[in-house]
């Protein structure tokens, strides 16, 4: 069983076609699992709904909560990009031990279909949560990052290792 926590982000945001506002509505988790064809056994629960350069550390303390509460050991947590890294940290330092904690999001939203890289994000995340030993990794364009080893590129979008293998 993979617990999948969602606290919000792109990933999970909807496009007002009328003002062109994005704004946050219900999780797309379970339509994508069930696009997916996915038979992977899943607890899914909504801690948050919201941009994750609105998070403070009070929302990282009910995500860290969450995952040391958890009665699983393999989790993914659904994230904003812009401050993923920022969460990985806190919950490796909080040191869960025994726990696989992924955190994977979306460069583009879920709403705006195949243009999204949600879904590919996703499925990518259910298999790390499932063959990556324990630890806190971030789950990006078909790559996973350690925690301590990874930034986020502002000017290409993608995540990418600080010190590249072998250095």
């Amino acid at each position: 069983m993979v617990q999948i926590f969602v606290t919000g982000g792109t990933f999970d945001k909807e496009y007002n076609f009328l003002n062109g506002q994005l704004f946050f509505k219900d999780t797309h988790i379970p339509r994508l699992l069930e696009q997916g064809r996915s038979n992977v056994l899943v607890d899914l629960k909504t801690l948050m709904m919201m941009d994750s350069t609105q998070m403070g550390d009070e929302d990282r303390a009910i995500i860290e909560y969450s995952c040391r509460k958890s009665d699983y050991d393999r989790i993914i947590i659904t994230h904003g990009t812009d401050t993923m890294v920022e969460t990985a940290k806190m919950l490796a330092k909080a040191e869960l031990t025994g726990k696989t904690i992924i955190l994977t999001g979306a460069m583009i939203p879920i709403a705006f279909g195949n243009s999204s890289d949600g879904f590919f994000n996703l499925g990518a995340s259910l298999a790390f949560a499932q063959s990556l030993p324990p630890g806190v990794y971030i789950s990006m364009n078909g790559r996973a990052f350690s925690w301590n080893n990874v930034v986020k590129n502002r000017k290409t979008g993608f995540f990418e290792e600080l010190v590249a293998p072998n250095e």
